[in-house]
């Protein structure tokens, strides 16, 4: 009405940081169907060049993997979700090669180290390494996730933003 644009309120972003250092992998190269074919979500994946996963952003652990260690979902106070998957069939493990610092229910502050695993170890029991960091399929406050970096430096560089 008189001539007036009506003005769409803006979106909310969060943008995520790589939660570990490596180089970024487009998901469609993760030796994984479920991950590779965006089944589970969109993201990235880091080919790591250290042992240690950090969170990107300050939340809770929504869940992580209490036994085999290879995988948490951390979740933000906004409800957004992201899965780290240490490794690909590194569930096989059992844990061996990894150490959690976090459990089920704990909150983290951004830059706290949540996972440690041995590279070496992993690969010499045949395993590839290269983690998949998505953004969970499925959830209702996410309007669309997008993929901004090819570099993986742990608390700097934007790696995925999540618009609401």
């Amino acid at each position: 009405m008189f001539g007036r644009k009506k003005k769409n309120p803006p979106q909310a972003v969060l943008e995520i940081p790589a939660p570990l250092s490596g180089k970024i992998i487009p998901l469609e190269q993760v030796p994984d169907e479920a991950f590779s074919s965006k089944a589970m979500g969109e993201g990235i994946a880091v080919e790591p060049d250290a042992g240690k996963v950090f969170a990107p952003f300050a939340g809770k652990i929504a869940h992580i993997m209490e036994k085999s260690k290879h995988a948490v979902l951390l979740e933000h106070a906004s409800g957004a979700q992201i899965l780290i998957h240490v490794g690909v069939n590194t569930v096989s493990l059992k844990g061996e090669g990894f150490t959690a610092h976090v459990n089920n229910g704990d909150k983290v502050e951004k830059g706290q180290l949540l996972l440690e695993f041995d590279i070496p170890a992993i690969q010499q029991a045949g395993y590839p390494v290269i983690t998949p960091v998505i953004v969970p399929n499925g959830q209702e406050s996410v309007n669309k996730v997008e993929v901004v970096s090819e570099i993986a430096n742990p608390q700097q560089e934007t790696v995925i933003r999540i618009y609401f």
